[in-house]
């Protein structure tokens, strides 16, 4: 097969994977509407971030050693799925709070940086990621590759990955979306602090099944 028809058929997977509902999303939306559009385009940086730091890794044959050390693997869901139910309490939590009460404090330059560290980490957390780049390199890619296919693949995965939670981010930092929160703020809060607990409790208990 002819590298160009590999390379689009791995970007189509990965707009698939990035597209797919998941902790990522609820957060990037999250902070896009109780925030601001500048800070869910920070999270969406750190989300492309994180996503093109998997893939990396992914084409390192790093992916290869986690599925062997099961138990390093074991431990990376675990603390994955500990720090989404974090994440999750975190919000529940706040939901009854004014927005005014969120809204970051400190300057402009720390609430990006906060905000893009967050998506980071809430990216990085996810280890199912790491597999998922893994499985669809394994799958598609020759087992001798171009050289130029293994150069354009991470800023394409940044890409793919940053535009689409940019998108998400410009979608629900509108005026109408914005609006509908501010009137179910504590009811949203607690859906999505409830959604991202729940898929944290699923990838712990998924290791131990």
């Amino acid at each position: 097969m002819s590298s160009f028809f590999v390379f689009f058929g791995l970007v189509i997977a990965i707009a698939i994977g990035a597209m797919s509902p998941g902790p990522s999303f609820v957060l990037v939306s999250r902070i896009a509407i109780s925030r601001s559009r500048k800070a869910g385009f920070a999270a969406a940086l750190g989300m492309g971030v994180g996503g093109v730091t998997f893939a990396t890794l992914a084409l390192l044959g790093l992916n290869a050693l986690l599925m062997q050390v099961s138990w390093l693997y074991a431990l990376l869901r675990i603390a994955g799925g500990l720090y989404l139910i974090y994440l999750g309490i975190r919000i529940w939590r706040g939901a009854a709070e004014g927005l005014a009460t969120e809204a970051p404090s400190a300057p402009a330059t720390t609430s990006v940086t906060r905000n893009f560290l967050f998506g980071l980490a809430t990216q990085l957390s996810n280890p199912k990621t790491a597999i998922f780049y893994g499985s669809i390199f394994a799958a598609l890619l020759p087992s001798s590759p171009d050289e130029w296919l293994l150069i354009a693949l991470p800023p394409v995965v940044f890409a793919v990955e940053a535009g689409w939670y940019a998108v998400v981010a410009l979608a629900f930092s509108s005026s109408r979306p914005r609006s509908l929160y501010l009137r179910s703020k504590t009811w949203i809060d607690r859906a999505a602090g409830a959604v991202m607990g729940a898929l944290g409790l699923r990838l712990v208990a998924e290791t131990f099944a």
